[in-house]
């Protein structure tokens, strides 16, 4: 069976020594092994992916019984299994067609068992991909019911993370506390960033030389949290509002599906403030 290991925990020696001894007491083989120690804050992350033929309940026991004394937080699952992801959506589509072409390709090793939105534009759309989709529109009075709502749905579907494809609504403190690390957003990023209503048009009217987006890690601090994937692209004073935001779409699919994808492959570690990622 082909098995991925995350470890994380605070730095200390004999730590690599105690993965292996334990993998090859299972009777496992290392396929492929990437370690960092992060020294501002004495943390140590090992991603290690292996085989053995004694299955995952072996495997477990061997490697939290073999790596007890680092108290680490340790996960381990077959390959094969792939994460399943809340998507919740408004009414802009690019981020939401990227991630279901990508998965019809078998380029994004995720599950998708439902998209939830605050409007009906893209039921359709999701639903023509085979993909159950529901509305759940968003008032101020019916905000916390229905984020209840969608934490009924995590439960019931056994979601492992949430991702937010151009969702228009800030979710709540309680919410993001609720699933630390398994949420994440595309936002538009610009230097100076433009907050507020028409990006774009605001970067256009300052005459900016690039523009991005950032995929991160939400948290209570709107657009704040650990940061997975960035990217830019230089523009001229000869692009117009129109034409930076069509390119800014192009960053923010791309963006996105690479965040998605290194989450669903285990390669994203959150280290204080910022992620630690093996490519």
């Amino acid at each position: 069976m082909d098995l991925l290991a995350t470890l994380q925990c605070a730095d200390q020696p004999g730590i690599v020594h105690a993965m292996t001894s334990a993998v090859l007491a299972c009777d496992g083989n290392i396929i492929e092994n990437q370690q960092f120690t992060d020294h501002a804050t004495n943390t140590f992350v090992m991603r290690t992916r292996f085989e053995s033929s004694q299955g995952l309940e072996r495997a477990t026991t061997s490697l939290s019984d073999g790596l007890s004394r680092f108290s680490p937080t340790l996960h381990i699952r077959p390959t094969e299994e792939k994460p399943r992801a809340l998507v919740l959506v408004t009414k802009e589509s690019h981020c939401l067609r990227d991630l279901m072409y990508l998965l019809e390709l078998g380029e994004l090793p995720i599950e998708i068992p439902l998209v939830i939105s605050n409007h009906k534009e893209l039921q359709s759309l999701v639903e023509s991909h085979g993909i159950p989709f529901l509305h759940l529109p968003v008032t101020d009075s019916s905000k916390a019911s229905q984020e209840k709502l969608i934490v009924e749905e995590i439960k019931k579907l056994k979601i492992d993370f949430v991702v937010l494809a151009r969702y228009m609504q800030v979710l709540s403190s309680d919410f993001c506390a609720s699933m630390p690390g398994k949420i994440i957003n595309i936002h538009h990023s610009f230097l100076p960033g433009f907050k507020g209503a028409k990006p774009y048009h605001q970067a256009h009217d300052r005459g900016v030389k690039i523009i991005g987006a950032t995929a991160h890690f939400v948290t209570s601090d709107l657009d704040e949290g650990p940061i997975i994937e960035q990217d830019v692209a230089h523009v001229t004073h000869s692009a117009t509002p129109e034409e930076l935001i069509a390119l800014g779409r192009d960053i923010e699919r791309r963006v996105l599906a690479k965040a998605v994808k290194l989450y669903a492959e285990d390669r994203i570690f959150v280290v204080g403030k910022r992620t630690v990622i093996f490519s």
